[in-house]
Formats: structure tokens, sequence, C-alpha cells
């Protein structure tokens, strides 16, 4: 047994130690990857980058080695890019060469390629395309998108008033009105908020968000090859998804049992009537499994993201009091108590909507950006980067830019005014990435951010169970995303 063992572990050892012999010799061959540290054999530079805070760690490396380096993730070499002047030149002024979507081994397996945010090359162009063509074309024009947003945040309110001012734990109340949004889009309807199997869906999308951040996905993502055949918490993301596909594919069967192709009710309609069309082309892409996974990945996007910036927000909003005191003002002065808000009131009120992007800003849902990867050999700043390496644009350098952010670690919405207090734009604001991968959804989050907020704090006040300086808005879980911290609030009607 103890034979076999050490066996097993050289055999490991050997293999790990030819996959790097390799991948340097491309780096020597066939181009010239931007200096790091040095990795070791298997491990890579996993005595620099600690799975329980990569992010911070890369930021520790770009101290010493500039904007742009290589790290090994395991055998595996990756580009790291820090700052809005690097990530900028590669996502929009290279945008074509950086297009690729890079590893992302801990969902991976249950993706495999397919679907928009996962595909690469001429799938994922297709993809794309089509999928934001029924997002701009929202509810196939029978309903705008702001109306349903207007509907389900009073369906938010009501719940919100149950609760009479006492203390509630703000996840599911945030997350449940949010996905009715993004639910109508792609299954045609809403979820009423106490249907069993909608909160289901919901914790395992949480739960799903939170995996993917802790340090065992990271370490997944460093040892794809061996762990994958290993029993472990690991593992737990996969089934997670793969239970959300089964739902998403059920979704799917009913559809299409009621399918009338004169009048699609949703995404996965307009899908399905792709597909009938494409029935005699063997090489569409208007597939079940894209179908499937495409929806899933609109679905799972357009629920947790939206919905952790709401926690974040409505957190330092009890942090800062003066923050909300003045935001309370500005609702009053033009909106006032009892109509409901409106995009349009956007444009008049500056502070709230710089509020609103410094919460994203500050919070920074997903501090890694998912992986890139470039789609041929690319020169860029002196390196020649060969085709299929993957790229870290790290959104979280660029919107805690201080040639950008006056105190980018500090909760200050005066980065988004200007000396009169008017909106002031700012170009390394890129919490929905930028460049061709920029998120499907974009439109629709600041429309939901914008709307859920104003509704909340027009018709409430927030109240923290602790002093506004014992609030710590610290992640619970920093990996892929920023996990928002549990808490409790009161929210008094106004």
């Amino acid at each position: 047994m103890e034979l076999g063992g050490a066996f097993t572990i050289f055999l490991a050892l050997s293999l790990s130690c030819l996959l790097i012999l390799i991948a340097w010799k491309r780096n020597s061959k066939g181009g010239k990857l931007p200096p790091g540290p040095t990795p070791i054999p298997f491990l890579g530079n996993v005595l620099q980058v600690r799975t329980d805070a990569t992010f911070q760690s890369f930021m520790k490396l770009r101290e010493k080695y500039g904007p742009i380096f290589t790290v090994y993730m395991g055998p595996r070499p990756v580009v790291v890019l820090c700052g809005h002047e690097a990530v900028k030149e590669a996502l929009v002024d290279r945008a074509d060469e950086f297009s690729g979507r890079g590893e992302l081994a801990s969902i991976e397996r249950n993706f495999q390629g397919h679907g928009v945010a996962l595909a690469n090359g001429e799938r994922w162009r297709i993809l794309r395309r089509f999928s934001l063509t029924i997002l701009r074309d929202f509810g196939m024009g029978k309903r705008s998108i702001e109306e349903r947003i207007q509907e389900e945040a009073g369906f938010l309110l009501e719940e919100l008033r149950k609760t009479k001012g006492s203390p509630i734990e703000p996840t599911f109340f945030l997350s449940r009105t949010v996905s009715n949004v993004i639910s109508s889009v792609v299954f045609g309807s809403r979820f009423d908020y106490e249907d069993k199997q909608f909160l289901k869906l919901l914790q395992m999308i949480n739960e799903s968000f939170i995996e993917m951040s802790t340090p065992w996905a990271q370490l997944y993502d460093m040892y794809s090859g061996i762990m994958q055949y290993l029993p472990g918490r690991h593992n737990r993301i996969y089934y997670l998804i793969e239970e959300l596909k089964d739902f998403i594919a059920s979704r799917v069967k009913i559809n299409e049992a009621s399918l009338d192709p004169q009048n699609p009710r949703d995404f996965i309609d307009c899908f399905l009537i792709k597909m009938h069309q494409d029935t005699n082309n063997p090489h569409t892409e208007f597939n079940l499994k894209n179908l499937v996974l495409t929806t899933l990945n609109l679905f799972f996007a357009g629920t947790e993201t939206v919905s952790s910036t709401l926690r974040y927000g409505l957190l330092l909003m009890m942090k800062h009091p003066e923050v909300e005191a003045k935001i309370h003002e500005e609702i009053d002065q033009v909106i006032g108590p009892h109509r409901i808000p409106s995009v349009d009131d956007r444009a008049k009120m500056p502070y709230t909507d710089a509020v609103i992007h410094e919460i994203q800003r500050l919070t920074d849902i997903v501090p890694m950006g998912v992986p890139h990867n470039v789609i041929r050999d690319t020169h860029f700043r002196g390196y020649l980067l060969p085709k299929g390496t993957d790229v870290f644009p790290l959104l979280g350098s660029v919107l805690k830019d201080p040639k950008y952010f006056r105190y980018p670690d500090a909760f200050y919405p005066q980065h988004f005014l200007d000396d009169q207090g008017r909106f002031k734009k700012n170009e390394a604001f890129v919490p929905f990435s930028s460049g061709k991968r920029i998120c499907l959804g974009e439109a629709m989050a600041r429309m939901e951010l914008f709307l859920y907020f104003t509704s909340i704090l027009q018709n409430f006040s927030l109240h923290s169970l602790v002093p506004p300086a014992d609030i710590d808005i610290t992640p619970r879980v920093s990996g892929f995303g920023n996990i928002p911290p549990i808490y409790e609030l009161c929210l008094k009607a106004r």
C-alpha cells in the first residue's frame, strides 16, 4: 500500500514536471512571457499565490513586477494584468486578440466550453449575438424591462413592510426580487416569493457563488489535472451546478410541449425556434446543450451579482448614515414620497447615482474578472503571448487604481461627482468588465441597481443592530467573488 502510494506521488510529480517543462519550452520557443516569480515543479507559484487570498497575492506581486507579470497556477502559466491602462490596452485597444475565454476549471466540468459565458470562437460569437438580440428585445415587445423591475420592486416593498421594522437578514429578500426580473426574460414568468422550488434555486445559486470563491475552488483551478479525481469539498460546486442545469432542462421541456413559433414567450422559446429552424444543419450551435447552459449563464449572473451589490449597498448606508440622509433628501426633492422611481430620475439625482457607482467600485463583486485567453500569438508591451495563453485582467485593480480614484480603499461617493455636484463619469469604472466580453446584462443590471436602491430608500430608513463604527464590510469569502458578510438590519417606514 505504501509502495503504491509512493509510486502514485512519484508519477504525479513526474507528470507535473513534464507539463512545466512543456510550458517553459513553449515560452522560450513560441513566445516571451512577462517576468514573474520562479515556479517550482507541479506546485507552480503556490508559495507566492495564496488560495485564500488570490487577488491580494497578485496585488503584492504587482509591487515587484509591475502591471503585467506571469504566474504559474500549478503547471499553467497565466499572464496577470493590473491597473486601468494595462487592462484597457488589452480588453479594449486589443479587444479581438484578447477575446478568448480562459480556463475556469472549477466549473468547466459542467460547461465543457458550451453556453455563452464560457464558449469560444464561432460558438461564442453566435451565442452572444443571439443573446444580446433577445435581451434588447426584452419581453418580445410586450412590456419594457423598466416596468418589470418597477413591478418587482413593488413586490419587494410589500415583503419589507410585513417585517414591521423587525430585524431581517436581507440575502433572500433581495435575491428573490432580482432573480424574478431575469426569470421573466428567460422563463417568461416570475416566481411567487414563497415558491419552495424557487427558494431552493436561489439557495443553490448563492452557495455556488460562495463555493467558486473558496480556497478549494482556487486550489482546483490550479491543480485540476489531479483534483478532478480526488474526493472533497471542491466537488460540491459541480453537483450544485448540475442540479441547476437539471432545473433548466425541465423548463425547456415544458416550453417545448407548448411552443407556438409565432408567439415566443421568453428566451427559451426564441432559442427553441432557432433550433427547429436549424434542424438540418449538423454544425448548428442552436442545440439543447447550448440552450440549457446559456440560459443558466443568464439566470445565474442575473441573480447573484446585482443582489450581492444591493446587500453591500444597504450595509454601506448603515455604516455611513450621513450618506443615507443625503439620498433621502435627494429622493424627496426629485421623486417625492408617493411616485414610483423611474430610470429618467437618475439624470436628476447625481448624488444617488454617484453613491451606487461607489458601492459597485468599492465592493468589487468579481475582483479578478473572468479569465481571458489570447486567440492568436499576440505582441503586448514588448512581450509575445503565445496563442492560447490565459490572461487575468484584474478588474479590482482597475476599480481601485489610485491614478483614477483619490481614495481607492475608502467609501467616497465624490469619486463620481465634480466640483458643482454633478455626476462625473470615470473611465476606470469597469465592474461589468470591458471590451468584447463585457457583461451581457450591463444595461439591465444598472437599471435594477438604481430602481431597487431608490425604491427601498424612498420607503424606508435603515437601522443597524450595531453602531456604524462597528459595521465590518470585509467580504465573508474573497476569491472569484467578494461575498458580502452576513448581517441583519431593521427597515423603518419613512
